[in-house]
């Protein structure tokens, strides 16, 4: 019950952004933000106040900015989870002040705060144009044409495993007879987790909740409709995905039933809880963080259903700053395909620029501390499997964290069994209104 009363208070608290004052917006014809031109300010002394959450793999191009705009001072603050990022954002811009001058926004999040984008500098420029692919951009466009956010990220899965704890089981570890043996559905991915928890100690996958977000994200209209209509808890769809991520996690026994970002689940990357994992490419840095020390992880160009994409983030500069221009140079630069493949480098954000793709500095890269795995090219081939993103209306963010909840209760807390956890969901889609 936290998590759902916490959803009643935020659209609370996302309602009270209206009645807030609006400040005015950026100025249209921002230089292009290239390190060491007047995309740094000038040579006034400035500091650029950045805040972001998990890893976006800035901070060595954040060293660099500084030293090719020496009058750039860059101060960046990192949440520790998403959701607290979005709660500081709202906070900030319903008080009209307190906000950073570049704000990490996550695509699950930013369509609450595409209903106000006066809040907002205008990002829309002749020289970003094409940078992006047009659904990235889309996403961040209000009906009359302003640019809101600056894509950095998209989150194309693959399958990350422990090759160590498959190959003790008696399974094919290599990536190639990995990605054959767990086929490319969920029917397939979960029989060879059947096959898995029969021969070994640790459970299959991490998380159910986890699950959720990669099944759901393959649904093209899950919670509401582009007209407003509320449908999560009619949609058939999604009621499918529900029941089959919860038979697999609880009846079948493939979860570790943690929930995902929770101490326990950091801390369980230090065992052997589990042998699989949902992995969007900016998934690739934590797993490193939490499993620094532990060999055996892998990578396999699979992903049950096809493809699909878990997340991505977004930079936007709030109008109420004091360095808006200077601010949106910044953002410019750090959004660039160069400094995007830099970013994935360091922890694994795949990039949203297509021209990223063609280089071979992303084209050719590796992860160490994936066995080597060309994890380049195999982003690059999730990227091209998505076929689609889901619609996501302003009430998303509220009703997945319901749907999670409702889940939770039964994978995690076993405090609910699913029929009873899907009737607690349902009425707290119905209070939505």
């Amino acid at each position: 019950m936290r998590r759902t009363t916490r959803a009643a208070a935020v659209l609370i608290g996302v309602a009270g952004l209206a009645l807030a004052g609006c400040a005015g917006g950026g100025d249209d014809d921002a230089p292009d933000g290239q390190a060491g031109g007047e995309g740094g300010g000038g040579g006034d002394q400035v500091t650029l106040t950045v805040a972001t959450f998990n890893e976006f793999g800035y901070e060595e191009l954040f060293e660099q900015y500084m030293t090719e705009n020496p009058n750039i001072t860059i101060e960046h603050t990192k949440a520790d989870t998403a959701d607290n990022a979005r709660d500081a954002l709202r906070n900030s811009l319903g008080a009209n002040a307190g906000a950073a001058d570049i704000e990490a926004v996550e695509v699950d999040w930013l369509v609450e705060f595409m209903q106000y984008p006066d809040k907002f500098a205008d990002l829309s420029s002749p020289e970003v144009e094409g940078r992006w692919l047009d659904w990235k951009v889309d996403a961040a466009t209000t009906d009359d044409g302003k640019l809101i956010g600056y894509g950095t990220d998209i989150g194309p899965e693959a399958i990350c495993y422990r090759a160590d704890l498959v190959e003790a089981a008696g399974f094919p570890s290599d990536r190639e007879g990995f990605a054959e043996w767990i086929g490319d559905s969920w029917e397939s991915y979960f029989a060879a987790g059947r096959e898995f928890v029969a021969a070994s100690d640790s459970a299959w996958y991490d998380s159910a909740g986890a699950l959720w977000q990669g099944m759901t994200n393959q649904i093209e209209v899950p919670y509401e409709t582009p007209e407003g209509e509320i449908i999560a808890a009619t949609n058939p769809e999604v009621r499918a995905a529900y029941d089959a991520v919860l038979k697999a996690s609880v009846e079948d026994g493939l979860s570790a039933h943690l929930g995902q970002w929770s101490t326990d689940w950091a801390q369980s990357f230090q065992g052997d809880e589990f042998a699989t994992m949902l992995c969007p490419g900016w998934m690739l840095g934590i797993i490193e963080g939490n499993a620094a020390g532990i060999e055996g992880w892998d990578i396999a160009n699979v992903f049950p259903g096809g493809g699909g994409n878990w997340g991505g983030s977004y930079l936007t500069v709030p109008a109420q700053g004091d360095h808006v221009e200077e601010a949106i140079a910044l953002a410019q630069w750090l959004t660039a395909p160069e400094q995007q493949i830099q970013a994935f480098l360091a922890k694994g954000t795949f990039p949203s620029q297509p021209a990223a793709y063609e280089d071979p500095a992303l084209v050719d890269s590796t992860n160490a501390f994936f066995n080597d795995a060309p994890t380049g090219q195999i982003f690059i081939d999730r990227a091209n499997a998505v076929e689609f993103q889901p619609y996501k209306g302003p009430n998303y963010f509220v009703i997945n964290t319901a749907i999670q909840d409702a889940i939770t209760r039964v994978d995690v807390d076993g405090s609910a069994d699913a029929e009873s956890s899907w009737a607690q969901f349902v009425s707290d889609v119905e209070a939505i209104g």
